[in-house]
């Protein structure tokens, strides 16, 4: 009888605090939407273009660390993307034009890049067992909601005695004690180096010329789009848009009073919800099409997304609109990783995967740049919401002519 191996390896152990963490100061920068545009007087598109920049560096240095990863070491690759993160946090803090933060941005994206999913998830596949890979991969995703869960709440909290620049050094300091952790994480290798510079070239151009990768490629980016222009701007627009808390009510009796605080919740909730959903993803992950699964959620999404702008904005639809959302929130990601794996095996997990992640961090930047743009025009978000639910549509319907039913392999030179 085969032994059974436990699914909580130390390298999934340290890869979930190290995605959490990371995710928990990354869920966070909608919180200083307001703070940082009051104090120096920015339009709200000056600080988006920021969180914006993040976004699309973050996909630019993806698939740069994974490949990064694959050739002088998964912990080699986080340690640079920690320090990279340190640093853009500290120089963010002492930066007080819009065009310095906007610049530094840059740092924080490719921080991100080097601490997230990309580098994660890949280690965390192969340290995995066959039947263990799947919610291994949910487990490490829900991490990233854990910190989401916390994230913003904490900020918000840290903003009542300190300063915003303040916050941010604390955030960098957290970052950089990720190092300390590294030493346990130990995944077995891919491959020598001298057989990852003879056919990577060559998994890339089959990858490149399969239409089933571009199908993945391009329906990842409604999901980049909605998630990153909810976490930058729903605490904002929470605060303008919903109605007051009343007196007496559930959500004054257990201490939300005002939407402020209601935006920092509805960011917390989106993440705990997210944790039952990207579990269940992993779950289901291993049973069903991963194909059809990503199309359910997007398809979801786009119902929730709708429902929500159409009906009266309440206190009790910004909650109930979260815990929804939330459940679809990162279970896109497990579905997405193990669809790459499952196709074009784990050998080059890293960097294919990073490349697809590529299109989730050009709708990141799409939906937090028109964010700000759009309300500064507009006054408001409608118009960005709506472009959100045709983007999440668009996504259910291009997953489904998808071929998951067989494996590209490339053999060594």
């Amino acid at each position: 009888m085969p032994e059974r191996t436990s699914i909580f390896t130390p390298v999934l152990i340290v890869g979930c605090i190290i995605i959490m963490v990371s995710f928990a100061v990354r869920a966070s920068f909608g919180v200083f939407q307001i703070p940082v545009a009051e104090e120096f007087g920015w339009l709200r598109t000056e600080f988006s273009l920021a969180i914006a920049i993040q976004n699309l560096a973050w996909g630019i240095g993806q698939p740069i660390f994974g490949a990064l990863a694959e050739k002088i070491g998964d912990r080699r690759a986080i340690i640079i993307g920690s320090i990279v993160y340190a640093i853009g946090l500290v120089l963010s803090a002492n930066s007080v034009t819009p065009l310095e933060h906007q610049t530094y941005a840059w740092l924080v994206g490719f921080g991100i890049a080097g601490t997230g999913f990309g580098v994660i998830l890949a280690v965390v596949g192969r340290a995995s067992s066959d039947d263990n890979r799947s919610m291994s991969l949910a487990i490490a995703t829900a991490a990233g909601s854990a910190g989401q869960v916390f994230g913003a709440p904490v900020a918000e909290w840290m903003l009542t005695f300190m300063t915003w620049q303040a916050v941010f050094v604390a955030f960098a300091a957290m970052i950089l004690s990720l190092i300390l952790l590294l030493p346990l994480m130990r995944a077995p290798a891919l491959a020598s180096k001298t057989e990852l510079e003879e056919s990577l070239g060559e998994i890339l151009v089959k990858a490149f010329r399969d239409p089933s990768y571009t199908l993945i490629f391009l329906g990842f980016f409604s999901c980049g789009y909605q998630l990153a222009f909810i976490t930058a701007h729903f605490p904002a627009f929470v605060t303008e848009m919903c109605g007051p808390i009343l007196p007496g009510g559930v959500l004054h009796n257990i201490g939300i009073t005002t939407t402020s605080a209601l935006g920092a919740v509805a960011i917390s909730l989106i993440g705990l919800a997210n944790i039952a959903g990207t579990l269940a993803a992993g779950w289901a992950g291993k049973r069903y099409s991963k194909k059809y699964l990503l199309a359910g959620i997007y398809t979801g999404r786009t119902i929730a997304a709708s429902l929500f702008i159409l009906f009266p904005i309440t206190p009790e639809t910004v909650i109930l609109f979260s815990i929804v959302m939330g459940a679809l929130w990162l279970a896109t990601v497990p579905l997405t990783s193990g669809l790459v794996a499952h196709i074009y095996g784990l050998r080059y997990m890293g960097t294919l995967f990073g490349i697809v992640f590529l299109s989730h961090q050009l709708g990141s930047f799409a939906g937090v740049w028109l964010g700000g743009r759009l309300y500064d025009i507009y006054g408001d978000y409608t118009v960005v919401w709506w472009v959100g639910v045709a983007v999440g549509a668009f996504s259910a319907i291009v997953h489904l002519p998808v071929r998951e039913d067989r494996t590209v392999r490339v053999q060594p030179a």
